[in-house]
């Protein structure tokens, strides 16, 4: 049985609440995003990342002659699919109201998700938003934060040349969803 809760709260240091969840058990479909503090309208990112998602879901559970506008991966799952395909659009949907909004330029969110089909549980994330599986009430952390730190302690451990990370670097994101104005460059 899957049990699942939301609560968000702007904290201690920011002013906003940049925060945005979907739970929906008939779907099973559960996502927590993010939106970038410090970055321009990382509130309005991260609501347009839940809701392009929730609504490609929404709409390939009720239509299977759906578009796949980024291609099927072979080796995924249906399911593994759909959510791959979500993310890809969610990505452009936040780059293109970055692009017609001159003060959204640089919104930014995180990502993270899962989704039960059957026996199958599909994670996707972006950025350092994790997803924890409890059982039997022990927690194991299902994803790999896309920060620089992750990204550096992988090499150290591929080889004994690569550096440590700089603690200024520690918590800097390596994948988000976002836009940023120079280059009109997406990230994935």
């Amino acid at each position: 049985m899957v049990e699942a809760h939301g609560l968000t709260n702007a904290g201690p240091v920011r002013r906003t609440n940049e925060d945005s969840f979907i739970s929906d058990p008939a779907l099973q479909l559960f996502m927590v995003a993010d939106g970038m503090g410090g970055h321009a309208a990382g509130e309005v990112a991260s609501s347009l990342a839940v809701e392009t998602v929730l609504g490609f879901i929404r709409r390939t559970e009720e239509d299977a002659e759906c578009s796949w506008p980024y291609g099927v991966e072979p080796a995924l799952s249906f399911s593994s699919n759909r959510l791959r395909t979500a993310i890809h659009l969610a990505n452009r949907r936040v780059f293109r109201a970055a692009e017609r909004h001159d003060e959204y330029t640089g919104m930014g969110t995180t990502l993270v998700s899962a989704f039960i089909s059957g026996r199958c549980l599909t994670v996707a994330s972006v950025g350092d938003s994790r997803l924890y599986l409890c059982v039997e009430g022990r927690l194991t952390q299902l994803t790999t934060d896309d920060t620089w730190e992750a990204t550096m302690r992988a090499a150290q451990r591929d080889s004994p040349l690569a550096g440590r990370p700089s603690p200024a670097m520690r918590h800097v994101l390596t994948n988000v969803l976002w836009c940023a104005r120079a280059g009109r460059r997406a990230r994935q």
